[in-house]
C-alpha cells in the first residue's frame, strides 16, 4: 500500500489484524493481570484482565470444551496469567486475547483493597442490621442520585411515574463511572442532605462490568451514605452485583427499576385494596344490619308470642272458671246429700264404738293374752282377769263358776 492512500475502515482493519495475528511473539503469550469480570456463555467464557493500576485492560475468551482443561477458571478479583494468542475483533476493531489456559498469579490487588475495606468497615459497624432504618410508606418527595444521562435516571422516573404520580422526584445530579465518581457521589449525597425536603434517598446506576461499578466500593461513598440523616435505596447494577454501598444502604435492591419499586407502593393497588375495604365495610355493615333487624324482628315475634300464649292461657282458665260457676248450683245440692250421708255413717259409728257400749255401763273380760272372753269355757283354767271399764281396767279373781247355758 502507497502511504498517502486513503484506507477503507475494512482495509485498515485488515491490515492490523495480519499485523497481530502474522507475530510469531503474538501466538503463544502469557499475559498476567486481574480479572475484573467473567460471563460464562454456552459458547464460551468471555472475560477482562485489568493491569494493577487499571490504566490497561485486555479482553479475553475461552472458546467451547477448552473450559473443561482450565486449572484456574477466571473469577473477578483473582490475579491470574492466561496463555493464548492475540486475535482481532474486525466487528468492533478490538483485539482480544483467545486463552487456551488460565493459572493462578495470586490474589488480585483490587480484591485484596475490597476484602480490607470491608473488614475494616465491618468492624466499625456500618453494615450492623441495627443501623437500618426502615422506610417511610408513603413518601411525598424522594431524591435520585445518578447521572442525568443514565438509563437508570429514565427508568426510575418511568417506573415511579406509574406506580405514584403524585410523587415529586428530585435529582442530585452525580458521575457514576470512573475515578471522578466517588466524590461525585459523595457530593451529590451531601446536596441532598443540605436540601432536606426529601424523605429518603436513591443511589442508582444501570448494569455493567464489574470495573463499572468499581465507585460503589470507595470508601468515600460508603461514609457518604453511613452519614446520610435520611434512608438511603441502592439500585446498583444487576441482580448478582453487591458492592459495599449495597452493605451500608438501610435498603439494597440490586437495580434501579426495583429501587424505584422498593419505595413507593403502587397507587393502582392502593385504590383496589381501598376499593375492596369499602366493598368489604359496606357488607359488613349491611349483614350487621340484617342480623340486627332479624333479632329486633324475632324479639318482635317471640315477645308476641308469649302475649298470645298468655292470652290463651288466661282465656282458657276463664272459660273453666266460667263452667264452675254455672255448674255451681247443681255441684251445691250434690255437696249437701254427700254431707247428710256423712252425717248418718257417723251417727252409725258412733254407735257401734265399743267405747259407747262401755259408756253404757257394759265392761270387757279380757285373758292375760288379751283375748275377750265370750264363754266361761274360754277361760279355760285362768283364774285371773282384766276388766276394762269405760274410764279403766280392774284386775279380778274368778274364784267360782256359775250355771251356765250353752247358746
Amino acid at each position: 500500500m502507497v502511504a498517502n492512500t486513503a484506507f477503507s475502515v475494512a482495509e485498515l482493519t485488515a491490515y492490523i489484524q495480519d499485523l497481530l495475528e502474522e507475530d510469531d511473539y503474538l501466538q503463544q503469550i502469557w499475559v498476567v493481570g486481574e480479572v475484573t469480570s467473567a460471563r460464562d456463555y454456552q459458547s464460551g467464557l468471555f472475560f477482562t484482565l485489568g493491569d494493577r493500576d487499571g490504566n490497561a485492560s485486555i479482553r479475553g475468551v475461552v472458546w467451547g470444551k477448552l473450559r473443561a482443561k482450565l486449572v484456574q477458571m477466571p473469577t473477578p478479583g483473582e490475579q491470574v496469567v492466561a496463555l493464548g494468542s492475540v486475535r482481532l475483533y474486525p466487528k468492533r476493531g478490538e483485539y482480544q486475547l483467545n486463552a487456551v489456559q488460565v493459572l493462578p498469579a495470586g490474589e488480585g490487588l483490587q480484591a485484596l483493597q475490597y476484602k480490607q475495606l470491608r473488614s475494616r468497615l465491618e468492624e466499625e459497624g456500618l453494615f450492623d442490621p441495627e443501623r437500618k432504618r426502615s422506610l417511610p410508606p408513603h413518601p411525598q418527595i424522594v431524591a435520585v442520585v445518578t447521572s442525568p444521562t443514565a438509563a437508570a435516571w429514565g427508568d426510575i422516573q418511568r417506573t415511579l411515574k406509574q406506580r405514584y404520580p403524585s410523587l415529586q422526584v428530585l435529582l442530585s445530579p452525580a458521575i457514576v463511572q470512573g475515578d471522578l465518581a466517588p466524590p461525585s457521589i459523595a457530593k451529590a449525597l451531601q446536596r441532598v442532605e443540605r436540601d432536606d425536603r426529601a424523605e429518603l434517598t436513591v443511589v442508582a446506576r444501570g448494569g455493567g462490568a464489574t470495573e463499572d461499578l468499581s465507585c460503589f466500593n470507595d470508601e468515600r461513598v460508603v461514609r457518604a451514605i453511613a452519614a446520610c440523616d435520611r434512608p438511603v435505596v441502592t439500585g446498583i447494577g444487576h441482580q448478582r452485583d453487591e458492592s459495599l454501598a449495597d452493605l451500608v444502604a438501610d435498603f439494597c435492591a440490586h437495580t434501579p427499576t426495583a429501587a424505584a419499586e422498593a419505595i413507593v407502593p403502587d397507587a393502582r393497588q392502593l385504590q383496589e385494596d381501598l376499593y375492596r375495604c369499602k366493598m368489604a365495610l359496606l357488607e359488613a355493615v349491611r349483614e350487621r344490619w340484617d342480623v340486627e333487624r332479624k333479632q329486633q324482628q324475632q324479639r318482635g315475634e317471640a315477645f308476641l308470642s308469649a302475649i298470645d300464649r298468655r292470652f290463651t292461657e288466661e282465656s282458657d282458665r276463664l272459660q273453666q272458671l266460667q263452667k264452675y260457676l254455672m255448674a255451681f248450683p247443681d255441684r251445691s245440692l250434690i255437696l249437701q246429700k254427700a254431707l247428710s250421708r256423712q252425717e248418718l255413717l257417723r251417727e252409725k259409728l258412733t254407735a257401734l264404738d265399743p267405747q259407747a257400749v262401755l259408756d253404757r255401763g257394759y265392761a270387757v273380760l279380757r285373758n292375760p293374752q288379751g283375748a275377750i272372753i265370750h264363754h266361761p269355757r274360754d277361760l279355760d283354767g285362768t283364774t285371773e282377769l282384766t276388766v276394762q271399764l269405760a274410764t279403766g281396767q280392774l284386775k279380778v279373781t274368778v274364784t267360782e263358776i256359775l250355771e251356765t247355758h250353752d247358746q
